[in-house]
């Protein structure tokens, strides 16, 4: 059954809304645990915060924060939803972390949840259904029209490679490390709507491009598009989603603050895009960015050129300062700053803590500890 796209929403500009999938894991082996219906089940929470939902399988939830003016709102809705996680998790005796992937869970040991759309997807996509229990963090930015939403979801995309390189948390996979930073990826690309937006003039031709979907079968709605930045016409936002989900909040704060900054200075000042050209190298700069995240070399259409990603994202943290001073979230943004020149990163840290321990059950652990330290009050705050 098709759906239309309804009318596009207009939103405050730049406004935020961050999206996080967590993993649910045993307290004894700190596998993943089929835990989300009894979670979820067992809720005493007045959605304060935002929402705490089921996602696709019984180990994961998704929780969202309120639509936000400002990232320090942002940070505020992710510490109380931690919060109120830390009480019910452990009212469930289950654990809960970040990153990307869960690295040593065996896929065929999922179960679906329950409801209509999550059967139907299992259903339609068979094991990739079970196999996409992986975890990213969405970022909503608002915008006042539907063309700018499809010039912003187009002028976003060049900087997929940035977003991949910053958030990559997902070394391990089946008790391995794959030699990604982020290989959570590889699940999300192997459906088939996938990838990029197209060029695009306008919302108008975004409407005529869907509906040729629709005719031809290929998508029934807009949520079939896992493209990596997307229109949210029902929010009036732009939605990045090629983000692994953080080890903790504080880098999801900044993970907003780099898209909240981004779009201010790419709506201000509007540089020519070469959508077409972008076609060309935007699945290669992805998978550098998988791969080697902030060694990646970048195809720069415009060049035709190569770049160090992590040269361009300095560059661009200089670039966007005065964006996010006027915002009032410099202060966040800075502190992605480590992670470009420090191989401070998430995934490095995953790797580090396997050195020592030897073993992933511990690297969970240590992971489950550091979404929710017990001694953090406002943690966030630290950051100014």
């Amino acid at each position: 059954m098709t759906q239309a796209i309804g009318e596009f929403k207009h939103s405050a500009p730049l406004t935020l809304g961050v999206e996080l999938e967590l993993q649910l894991v045993s307290r004894r082996d700190f596998n993943l645990v089929r835990g989300a219906t009894d979670l979820i089940g067992s809720l005493d929470y007045d959605g304060r915060y935002g929402e705490i939902k089921l996602e696709i399988t019984e180990s994961m939830i998704e929780v969202s924060t309120q639509p936000q003016a400002t990232v320090d709102g942002i940070a505020a809705d992710l510490a109380g939803l931690r919060d109120t996680l830390r009480l019910h998790a452990d009212r469930n005796n289950i654990a809960i972390c970040g990153g990307g992937t869960h690295p040593f869970h065996h896929w065929p040991e999922r179960r679906i949840c329950p409801g209509d759309r999550f059967e139907a997807l299992y259903q339609r996509y068979g094991y990739l259904a079970k196999q996409f229990t992986v975890f990213g963090q969405h970022i909503h930015v608002g915008v006042t029209s539907a063309d700018d939403a499809i010039w912003l979801t187009q002028a976003l995309g060049i900087y997929v490679p940035t977003f991949i390189a910053l958030s990559a948390a997902s070394p391990y996979v089946d008790g391995v490390d794959s030699f990604f930073q982020s290989a959570r990826l590889n699940a999300v690309s192997a459906f088939p709507l996938s990838g990029q937006c197209p060029p695009l003039a306008d919302w108008a031709a975004f409407i005529e491009h869907f509906s040729f979907l629709q005719a031809c079968g290929i998508a029934s709605s807009i949520k079939d598009l896992y493209w990596d930045v997307r229109p949210k016409p029902e929010f009036g936002t732009v939605e990045i989603r090629v983000c692994d989900t953080p080890l903790a909040i504080e880098q999801a704060a900044s993970l907003a603050a780099l898209a909240q900054s981004l779009s201010r200075w790419l709506l201000r000042t509007r540089p020519e895009l070469q959508a077409a050209k972008q076609v060309y190298v935007a699945r290669a700069n992805k998978f550098q960015a998988c791969r080697y995240g902030m060694d990646a070399l970048l195809a720069d259409p415009a060049g035709p050129s190569q770049v160090p990603l992590r040269q361009s994202l300095l560059d661009l943290l200089d670039t966007l300062s005065d964006d996010a001073r006027q915002l009032g979230c410099e202060h966040w943004l800075n502190a992605l700053r480590p992670i470009v020149s420090d191989e401070a990163g998430d995934a490095a840290w995953l790797r580090r803590r396997h050195a020592q321990h030897n073993n992933l059950n511990d690297v969970v652990r240590d992971a489950c500890e550091r979404l929710m330290p017990r001694s953090s009050d406002k943690s966030w705050e630290n950051i100014r």
